[in-house]
């Protein structure tokens, strides 16, 4: 996977309560367009894909804090096309038991990639998504 890049919002969001990654859902959307780090909700987001897929939920394995370092870690995913999907170069991660559905995260796929029914789209977390120290 390529380089986590968190929104500027999501560490407050964390603080506020927005987020209880514990047990809220988190979910996948892409899109073509780069979001900026100031983007706090998914309604932001250009263009945004949230469905025509199999899944786009993450499957949390384990989360929690050793040393005051949390850490929160999701299983790989992959994600089955059930039709056309656009364009896409950026993977985004979004809390969508949030009322706003507040995103978390995104990553530069580095090129933009088009899907047809069937194909899938494999995402490898490498262990966790993220720590917040």
């Amino acid at each position: 996977m390529a380089e986590f890049k968190k929104f500027n919002s999501f560490a407050e969001a964390v603080c506020e309560g927005v987020h209880n990654l514990d047990s809220d859902t988190l979910k996948v959307a892409l899109t073509n367009t780069d979001p900026t780090a100031t983007c706090t909700k998914l309604s932001e987001l250009t263009s945004a894909i949230t469905s025509g897929f199999d899944t786009m939920s993450l499957v949390k394995v384990s989360s929690g804090q050793v040393g005051g370092v949390y850490s929160y870690v999701p299983a790989d995913l992959t994600m089955t096309a059930s039709g056309a999907i656009a364009a896409f170069r950026y993977v985004v991660i979004y809390n969508d038991t949030a009322s706003n559905k507040e995103v978390v995260c995104y990553f530069d796929r580095g090129t933009s990639t088009v899907l047809t029914a069937g194909d899938t789209l494999k995402l490898n977390f490498d262990s966790e998504l993220f720590t917040l120290s």
